[in-house]
This record gives structure tokens, C-alpha cells and sequence, in this order.
């Protein structure tokens, strides 16, 4: 539906997860009998969880726990850890920094230069370890640093931007051409981010597995308020979705729509999937682990960008361990712990058994979901309400 923006201009209107419910269907199902597997290339993930490149959420030792709970961490191979050896103590100095400060300091620590042998070291520490190695690199430095990491054991590219685009157009540099690079790859590669259906057909188009849609929602980025630029999640994800199909129709191949940012419950993430997600991509939720490399602390990859930040550093609270958060058990009624275990039982409880049918589920326009019935939750400040 299109609103009258003015006599010039007319916009569509969309929405994200607090707008919208998913609808039960006839039948219910039992939790056990529900599979959240997922393909990625030619890689079977059990769980359908990516944990967000971000410092304050993946080191190695996180993509290690989260491979082996089934899940899947990308690291971020233009961060702390492939700038320092000692990568821990500058993330205590970041926790360290007063709000004020906090930028400022940030880009002078992200101003040590990237050293290749680390990105080698750290790709082969999560290897070393039996699970699947993730990284990601920005489309600017793909092209120097991808064959180190490859050659370490990389198993997954994530080629990751504020907006990545197939049709990047410069008169100061060399554009990556992402169709003829994915196409000299051995590995799957994820590219995003975009948050419309004919980015995300065109990046669909270059050869990628997988898709990443969102811009602008995660609980750190500023984008949408320094740029004015992004989509909210549920309308974003749906319309990538009708990407995907569309390209499946033209090629026969299907790839991933992974959505990236805007999670924070487990409510979140089944609409995600019901949105039509194959996958989530999430930071805050797993930066509020106890075992999380932020040290309480949760920020952006683009937040100490060196002319124009587009992040904040903000403060979490580490109230369980990441396979509590991850496959609980919870302890706490606020959907913020056991995140798959919650998008098991609401696929169970709408009656869907794999992810691909519960992307085919009901959805309902619900703007009343968060507070109808809920005055003594807020009253209180206990469940959803918190």
C-alpha cells in the first residue's frame, strides 16, 4: 500500500517484528519433533544462528562454543583480533572508556594496522578446535586478505558493508565485481548487508549462498540515524524473500536469506523466519553472555570509523553463559534466554516442523501485541515489559 508522502512523493509502508504476530495454524505439533537444521553451501548447520562480526561478541574462543552447540560465529577479520596479539586487553580498554570518550578512543585503537599473520592464527585456532571457521571482511579489503584466511581453514566468506551492492560505481577505485569473484571461491559466500528486493536479487544474482538483509536495526548501529537509510526487519526480510524466489524460478538455485539485526527475543527471531528468514544473524542477544569478549560492552563495525561513525558503544548486562542464552535452560521470562529453544516451541505450538514450512506460516498486522493485556508488566517492569 502506498501513502501520499506528498503531491511529489509517495512510500510504502512496512514494518518491523513489534508490528506483526504469527498466526497459529490447525494443528500443533510436540517441540521434539521440530528441525531448525539449515543448509549453507554444502555445510548442514543445526541450528539456524550466525553470531554477529562484531568484537564484542565473536572472538575465537566464542566461535568455537557456538560451532559446537550447532550454531555458526563469524569473526571479524578487520577487528581486535587481527590487529593485536593481545586482543583482550584492548577490549578491556574499550569496556574501560567513559561514554564521552568512547569514540574517540575507539578509532585510535582501531587505527593499529592489520596484521596478516594473525588473521592466519585465528582462523586456525577455530579450526584447530573441529568446528566450522566464519569470517568477514569488507568489500574494500576482500581481495588482499581472503587467500591468508583461506588458506588457514576458512570455511565460510562473509563479504559484509553497511550496504553491499552487485553494482558498486567509482571513479576512484577499482569496484569489486562480486559475481566474478564469488565464481573463483572453493567456499560458500555470504554478502550483505541490503533491504530491498532488487539488491537482494542482484546480490543473489553475483553466486552467493547466502543473503544478508538489514540495515540499520541492531541495538549499536547509528545508521539509520546518521545516514537516514535502512528498512524495517519484517517488511526488509519478506521482500528478500520474494527475491529468493524469484531467482530460484530464473536459476534453480536457491540461496540463503539470513536476517541480520533487530533480534533481541526469541519472538524476534521466529518472526524472522516466519518473515521468510533461512537463518538470523544476531550480536546484542550473544553479547550478553558471561564468556562474551566485550567485557559487558557491545558495539558496531562501523562505530569507530574514522570520519564518520555510524555506531555506539553500548552497555549490556552478561547475565548467563552463551548455551544458556543460545539452548538454555532460562532462568528469566523475558525471551532473552534459550533462543532457539523459544523458536523450536513457537513453530511447534503454530504447528511447523522445518524451517521452510514455518516461512509459509500466517502473518498478522498486530500493533497492539506488545501491550494489550500487559498494564501489569509494565507497571512492574517484569516479562516483555523489562
Amino acid at each position: 500500500m502506498e501513502i501520499e508522502i506528498g503531491r511529489g512523493k509517495k512510500a510504502r509502508r512496512a514494518y518491523g517484528f513489534d508490528d506483526i504476530a504469527i498466526v497459529p495454524s490447525r494443528r500443533t505439533r510436540d517441540a521434539e519433533d521440530v528441525d531448525i537444521a539449515w543448509r549453507l553451501g554444502q555445510h548442514v548447520l543445526e541450528l539456524p544462528l550466525l553470531a554477529s562480526a562484531m568484537d564484542g561478541v565473536v572472538s575465537p574462543a566464542i566461535a568455537v562454543q557456538l560451532g559446537r552447540l550447532g550454531g555458526l560465529a563469524v569473526l571479524n577479520l578487520e577487528g581486535i583480533w587481527s590487529r593485536y596479539d593481545d586482543a583482550d586487553e584492548q577490549l578491556e580498554r574499550i569496556a574501560s572508556f567513559s561514554p564521552a570518550e568512547a569514540t574517540r578512543e575507539m578509532q585510535r585503537i582501531y587505527a593499529e594496522p592489520i596484521k596478516p599473520e594473525l588473521i592466519g592464527r585465528r582462523i586456525a585456532e577455530i579450526k584447530d578446535a573441529g568446528v566450522l571457521a566464519a569470517a568477514s571482511l569488507t568489500p574494500q579489503r576482500v581481495r588482499e586478505y581472503w587467500p591468508i584466511a583461506l588458506d588457514a581453514g576458512l570455511d565460510v566468506l562473509v563479504i559484509q558493508g553497511t550496504v553491499v551492492s552487485a553494482e558498486h560505481v567509482s571513479t576512484v577505485v577499482e569496484p569489486l565485481n562480486l559475481k566474478e569473484f564469488i565464481a573463483d571461491l572453493p567456499v560458500p559466500v555470504i554478502v550483505g548487508g541490503c533491504a530491498s528486493y532488487q539488491a537482494a536479487l542482484h546480490l543473489m544474482r553475483t553466486g552467493a549462498a547466502g543473503v544478508l538483509v538489514g540495515v540499520g536495526p541492531g541495538a549499536a548501529c547509528t545508521t539509520r540515524g546518521v545516514l537516514g537509510v535502512g528498512v524495517p526487519q519484517a517488511t526488509a526480510i519478506a521482500d528478500a524473500a520474494a527475491a529468493r524466489v524469484q531467482h530460484l524460478l530464473e536459476t534453480g538455485q536457491y540461496v540463503n536469506v539470513i536476517a541480520d539485526g533487530g533480534m533481541s527475543t526469541g519472538g524476534d527471531i521466529a518472526k524472522a523466519i516466519a518473515c521468510g528468514a533461512d537463518a538470523v544473524m544476531i550480536g546484542s542477544p550473544l553479547a550478553r553472555a558471561k564468556e562474551a569478549p566485550g567485557h559487558g560492552y557491545h558495539w558496531g563495525m562501523a562505530t569507530f570509523h574514522p570520519s564518520l561513525p555510524r555506531g555506539a558503544r553500548v552497555k549490556t548486562e552478561q547475565v548467563a553463559t552463551l548455551e544458556q542464552i543460545v539452548v538454555g535452560p532460562a532462568t528469566e521470562n523475558d525471551g532473552r534466554l534459550n533462543l532457539m529453544g523459544a523458536l523450536r516451541t513457537s513453530m511447534a505450538t503454530t504447528g511447523y516442523d522445518s524451517i521452510h514450512a514455518f516461512q509459509k506460516a500466517e502473518i498478522m498486522f498486530a500493533p497492539a501485541l506488545q501491550t494489550e493485556g500487559k498494564s501489569l508488566q509494565r507497571e512492574q517492569a517484569i516479562g516483555m515489559s523489562r
